[in-house]
């Protein structure tokens, strides 16, 4: 007899609820700058919920990026992206992300959802890595998961075009997004 249960042995696998470490996780991308290389930066300021579901693929997550923590390594450069130009953080202080599936064909795993930013709300499919549950030094316990996608800044209204002379775009469209996500599991 068949099951048609979508559970996956996950070795060390919890469910239960899971608060985000910022301080042990990253939330960061990379842009073509001047057409001949990458800029990376991250946002200092995140939080964000994840439910490990005893049923893996009714798991979720959902998670808050302040837009004014971006960092680039250059304050010049942060401030132009803070301001109307791109982020309008005046009136865009927040970025969201909620996730609406989990899938697995049993070796890749995905998380779908919807991803907001300047007040536009656009799907999103980010390729999942759980990197492993286990206890942590203090008695708590642990999670680890790796995500990434790719999305085009104008599609979220960061439609700033800044030609270069000559041919090419100094920011290019897409901008590749990478998480690296410590997680928490909160006491019963």
């Amino acid at each position: 007899m068949t099951s048609s249960s979508t559970s996956v042995q996950i070795p060390g696998y919890i469910a239960g609820t899971w608060d985000i470490d910022a301080s042990h996780s990253t939330v960061g991308f990379s842009v073509r700058h001047m057409m001949v290389s990458k800029v990376r930066g991250y946002f200092r300021d995140f939080e964000g919920v994840i439910v490990t579901a005893a049923e893996q693929t009714a798991s979720s997550v959902e998670a808050r990026i302040n837009m004014d923590s971006i960092d680039t390594r250059q304050e010049q450069r942060d401030a132009h992206i803070r301001s109307a130009d791109f982020f309008d953080v005046g009136n865009h202080t927040e970025m969201t992300f909620r996730s609406t599936a989990v899938k697995t064909d049993g070796a890749d795993w995905t998380v779908e959802g919807d991803l907001t930013i300047k007040g536009i709300t656009k799907p999103v499919v980010l390729e999942l890595e759980l990197n492993g549950f286990g206890p942590d030094a203090y008695g708590g316990t642990r999670a680890g998961f790796s995500a990434k996608t790719e999305i085009s800044r104008k599609e979220y209204g960061v439609d700033i075009d800044m030609p270069m002379d000559g041919g090419g775009v100094v920011v290019g469209d897409k901008i590749n997004v990478e998480l690296e996500i410590e997680a928490v599991l909160r006491a019963a």
